[in-house]
């Protein structure tokens, strides 16, 4: 299997199996999300959008934020610990975040397949990705609006490292950058997203999404739009 990275979402990578990570946060809400019960998850870019796919269904609640700021009339903001149990009478999600859902629907637009990562499902989402037989997959870093984040790219590179495949050179540079950490939660504690999260006052947000292969769920997208995707497990 050819491994390819991209730190940034502009970089356009494409591949039958895609990889989505945005550790900090949106891509750790969606995996806890659903091992905590949701039955799916939409992921839109824009606010009105998730507004209108949530008052078309029964049982949905919203989550979302811009710049770490919770979303005004949201049930959630981007935290992964709020969904460490299921809100009684919800069934399914709708999410829209400043990086890392844009990037899912980038990701559909140019993969066949689509998995969404984070450390908390580590080990699962390398299983899933190994069980494709896919020849080439390219994982996918949502970064900081645009630009190269640490914490991403140290998941990126736990991932490569694990698939044991036949790496191109961001790949390798991503394994080295993570090795270059002694845990995990100084990898994705190291950088501007961790630390813009620690402004908002959410720091404990980085010590959960730092906890490894804790959960067995992989999401995948299994319906898509120009203006969202539904991930179910």
């Amino acid at each position: 299997m050819k491994v390819k990275v991209g730190f940034t979402p502009g970089e356009e990578l494409t591949a039958p199996v895609g990889v989505v990570i945005d550790v900090l946060r949106a891509t750790s809400v969606i995996t806890q999300a659903f091992a905590a019960g949701y039955k799916s998850v939409t992921c839109t870019g824009e606010i009105e959008d998730a507004r209108e796919l949530a008052a078309d269904e029964w049982g949905v609640k919203l989550a979302g934020e811009r710049h770490n700021v919770k979303i005004e009339g949201f049930d959630f903001g981007n935290s992964p610990r709020e969904f460490v149990s299921r809100a009684s009478d919800a069934i399914s999600l709708v999410t829209t975040t400043t990086n890392g859902t844009r990037l899912m629907l980038a990701a559909a637009r140019r993969c066949e397949t689509v998995f969404v990562a984070s450390l908390l499902n580590l080990h699962a989402v390398c299983a899933a990705i190994r069980s494709t037989e896919a020849d080439e997959v390219a994982i996918m870093c949502a970064g900081v609006e645009g630009v190269f984040a640490i914490d991403d790219a140290y998941v990126a590179g736990r991932i490569a490292e694990r698939l044991e495949g036949e790496n191109d050179d961001a790949a390798l540079a991503a394994i080295r950058l993570a090795q270059s950490f002694p845990t995990a939660l100084d990898g994705i504690g190291a950088g501007l997203s961790a630390q813009n999260i620690r402004d908002n006052d959410l720091g404990p947000d980085i010590e959960f999404a730092a906890a490894e292969s804790v959960v067995h769920v992989v999401p995948r997208i299994v319906e898509r739009s120009d203006r969202w995707v539904r991930l179910e497990v």
